[in-house]
């Protein structure tokens, strides 16, 4: 199976919302939630993948011919290639009932373990949700990477119970989920945190933290005081807040503020190899892609998982080759054109 067959195989099961598009650039879902589009006008959705798509790469052939290796190493492991399966919650509501969020991690979590990558789990109002999501990673010997939503210190302190019993490499709190209406009015209260409430989160993991939802400077410093290992750069798809900037427009000044100090992920649009190694040459470490992944499940389940590692680490090797560069530590800003 590839990519195209198995996208055309998720037509027929993924629901009423999400159209399993060739290219996923969020026009067709637009403001479809439930299902995968994004808050308001459905703008930043759109905009996320557009922006993309403007920068340019450097194409470069006068180099030496060797093997290029897409390789990375993160947190103590080492991966295929240098992007991960993002989290996604409820999927039986937003892309179709022949699914759920447990049978729909514990496919995503073993098959990318297998194929050379991680998948980053999601969280919700249901409890089932995390204990799944972990046991499927225990599994795969910790490789994986749950994702925690903000919700109030002593449920937080539960939900790390589980992140360490599964052994995860990471674990990581989507904090811009505090715009998600069902955090709103909880009791006791869930969603924004301070720095101090961080701190003490980066704490109870005992594990490396990421902080996903950074999408400033000043966002991408308070996480590093905090004591965040990593930051993902992340708007959340769209879905929690309408007409915010691209991952891609503010990518590379937050990642010149941070420097080496931690590790930078991005999402938000990305759909290829070629736009991956455009965020590795602004200053990215690694991706995240999410609903693609959402499509490769439903329309192929491991298969259909493979297939998407494939397609997206043949194109990474093809533009590095094609930019001369032969691993990720060679990509660099110079590898890449922006509109001045």
């Amino acid at each position: 199976m590839n990519y195209s067959e198995c996208i055309e195989n998720a037509r027929t099961r993924i629901g009423n919302y999400c159209k399993a598009c060739s290219e996923c650039n969020g026009r067709a879902c637009k403001n479809q939630m439930p299902g995968p589009g994004a808050k308001g006008v459905g703008d930043t959705a759109i905009r996320n993948y557009d922006k993309w798509k403007e920068i340019r790469v450097q194409m470069d052939t006068i180099a030496e011919n060797k093997p290029v290796d897409t390789s990375l190493e993160l947190f103590g492991k080492k991966f295929k290639y240098p992007f991960f399966a993002g989290p996604v919650g409820a999927v039986g509501l937003h892309y179709g009932d022949c699914l759920d969020d447990v049978a729909y991690n514990d496919i995503l979590v073993s098959s990318c373990a297998k194929y050379g990558i991680a998948a980053f789990t999601g969280d919700g109002v249901d409890s089932n949700v995390m204990v799944a999501a972990t046991k499927a990673i225990k599994k795969t010997d910790g490789i994986g990477i749950p994702t925690v939503k903000p919700w109030n210190l002593d449920v937080i302190a539960g939900k790390m119970e589980m992140v360490h019993e599964s052994k995860a490499l990471a674990v990581a709190m989507d904090i811009d989920a505090a715009g998600l209406p069902f955090l709103k009015n909880m009791e006791p209260p869930a969603g924004s945190k301070t720095v101090e409430e961080l701190r003490q989160i980066a704490k109870m993991a005992g594990t490396p933290f990421i902080v996903k939802g950074v999408m400033t400077v000043k966002g991408a410093l308070k996480a590093k005081e905090a004591g965040a290992s990593a930051i993902v750069v992340s708007n959340h798809g769209g879905r929690v807040l309408d007409q915010c900037p691209a991952t891609a427009e503010v990518l590379e000044e937050i990642a010149l503020a941070v420097g080496d100090s931690m590790k930078i992920f991005v999402d938000g649009g990305i759909r290829s190899g070629v736009d991956v190694f455009k965020a590795l040459a602004l200053g990215a470490d690694a991706v995240i892609i999410a609903r693609p992944f959402v499509t490769a499940v439903y329309g192929g389940a491991e298969e259909g998982v493979k297939s998407y590692i494939e397609k997206l680490g043949t194109e990474l090797e093809d533009t590095m080759k094609m930019c001369g560069v032969t691993s990720l530590e060679e990509i660099d800003r110079d590898c890449v054109w922006t509109r001045s």
